[in-house]
C-alpha cells in the first residue's frame, strides 16, 4: 500500500471512528446513564384516554386488552382514563369480542369503522377518528398486539408529561424468543430506541413509536392531525412526532414498567417487508434530523472496510489499535449499561456482531429512502 493511499485510509478510518465515539458520549450515553425514578403508585394527576386500533386482531386483544383495561390509575377506587378500541374494517370476529366486555368495564367503549377513507391509507384515519372522539386532554397510544409491562404503564407515562410536557416517548420491545432472527429484530429495535431516545434527551426529537407514545389533543389539532401526510401509509407515529416535536416540549419515559411488549415477526421476508415499510418515512423527516442520523449512519458504514484497510497500513498501525481499542471500550462500557437500562441486556454478548451487522443493515434498507412508497394497507 502506497503511503498516500495508505495515510488518506487511515484518516478515513479515524474519522468514522471518531463520529462514532462522539455520538456515544455526546447521546446515547443519555440513555445508558438515565437516572429518573418513577412512583409506581403516583397519584393520577390528569385524565388519560388510551386509544387502540385495531384490525382483524381477534387472537391479540384478548390476550393484550384486559392488562390496558386493568391499569391501577385511579381516584378514589373509579378509573381515571378510559380505552377506546377503533376497529377498522376488520373482517374477522374482533366486533364480537369487544361488544362482549363493554359490560364489564365501564371506562371502555370501541368504535366500529366500517368504510375505508379514500386516498388516507395506512391507520392515521381510525386514529384520528379515536383522538377526535377521545374526552380527554391526554391521548396515550399503543397497538392491539402490544401488552403493558405492568398495571403501573400509565402512572408512569403520565409522569412524563410533568414540566410542561406535550409529548411522551415510551419503549416498545419485542419479546424475546428462541433463534437469531429474534435477536436481530430486538437488537435492531433497540438501537432505533437507542437513537430516537437520546436524542429527545438532547433536546433533538425526531420520532416516536405507536406501540408506546403519548401526547397532548391540542398539539394534535394545532398541527391539523395527520393533514401534511396523510397520504404515506405509515408515519402516524414518527412523522407526526417529527412534525410537532421541539427541544422543550418532549419527555421521556424509560422503565421496564413502562414498556409496551409486542410479538416479533418468526419469518425474514415479513421482518423485511415492515421494515421496508418503516424506513420509508425517513424521507419526509426533517432536514436537520436526516442529517443527524445520515452522519451516523455514513460513519457506522464506512467504519468497518476502512479500519480492515487500515491495519495494513503499517506505519500507522499503532495508532490504529489504539483507536479502535478506545473505540472499542467506550462503545462496549454505553452499550452494556444502555441495553441494561431498556431491559434487553442479554443481547450484550451479541452486540458487537450486531454492530457489524448493522453495514448489511445499511445495504439492505437504505434504498427504501429514496425509493420505496409504502403499503396502501396498515395490516
Amino acid at each position: 500500500m502506497s503511503d498516500n493511499l495508505g495515510i488518506i485510509i487511515f484518516y478515513i478510518f479515524a474519522a468514522a471512528a471518531g463520529i462514532q465515539v462522539l455520538y456515544y458520549l455526546v447521546f446515547f450515553s443519555r440513555v445508558a446513564f438515565y437516572k429518573r425514578r418513577f412512583d409506581e403508585d403516583h397519584p393520577p394527576q390528569e385524565a388519560l384516554s388510551v386509544i387502540i386500533c385495531a384490525k382483524n386482531e381477534e387472537r391479540s386483544l384478548p390476550k393484550n386488552l384486559p392488562t390496558v383495561l386493568q391499569q391501577r390509575y385511579h381516584i378514589h377506587q373509579q378509573p381515571e382514563y378510559e380505552v377506546i378500541v377503533v376497529n377498522d374494517n376488520s373482517e374477522d370476529d374482533s366486533k364480537y369480542y369487544l361488544a362482549s366486555i363493554e359490560n364489564g368495564y365501564s371506562h371502555y367503549r370501541h368504535i366500529e369503522i366500517k368504510q375505508a377513507a379514500q386516498f388516507i391509507p395506512g391507520k392515521k384515519y381510525p386514529l384520528s377518528i379515536g383522538i377526535k372522539g377521545a374526552k380527554y386532554d391526554t391521548v396515550v397510544l399503543t397497538d392491539a398486539d402490544c401488552k403493558p409491562g405492568s398495571t403501573h404503564w400509565l402512572s408512569m407515562i403520565s409522569q412524563g408529561f410533568e414540566n410542561g410536557k406535550e409529548i411522551v416517548l415510551g419503549y416498545g420491545p419485542y419479546y424475546k424468543k428462541p433463534g437469531f432472527l429474534n435477536k436481530v429484530i430486538r437488537y435492531e429495535t433497540y438501537f432505533s430506541a437507542l437513537q430516537y431516545l437520546s436524542y429527545a434527551m438532547a433536546g433533538i426529537p425526531y420520532m416516536g413509536v405507536g406501540r408506546n407514545l403519548a401526547y397532548k389533543k391540542d398539539l394534535f389539532f394545532k398541527h391539523k392531525g395527520f393533514t401534511a401526510h396523510q397520504h404515506i401509509a405509515s408515519g402516524d407515529d414518527d412523522l407526526f412526532v417529527n412534525r410537532a416535536a421541539n427541544g422543550s416540549n418532549v419527555g421521556v419515559v424509560i422503565n421496564k414498567h413502562a414498556f409496551a411488549y409486542s410479538e416479533p415477526k418468526t419469518r425474514w421476508k415479513h421482518w423485511f417487508a415492515q421494515k421496508t415499510r418503516h424506513m420509508s418515512t425517513g424521507k419526509h423527516y426533517r432536514f436537520g434530523h436526516k442529517l443527524l442520523l445520515g452522519l451516523f449512519s455514513l460513519s457506522h458504514f464506512i467504519f468497518y472496510p476502512a479500519m480492515i484497510a487500515a491495519l495494513f497500513y503499517m506505519p500507522m498501525l499503532y495508532v490504529t489499535l489504539g483507536i479502535l481499542g478506545g473505540k472499542i471500550l467506550i462503545q462496549s462500557l454505553i452499550t452494556f449499561f444502555a441495553l441494561k437500562k431498556l431491559d434487553e441486556k442479554d443481547l450484550f454478548w451479541y452486540s458487537w456482531l450486531m454492530d457489524i451487522l448493522m453495514f448489511l443493515y445499511y445495504v439492505i434498507f437504505t434504498p427504501a429512502l429514496f425509493f420505496q412508497k409504502g403499503r396502501s394497507k396498515w395490516k
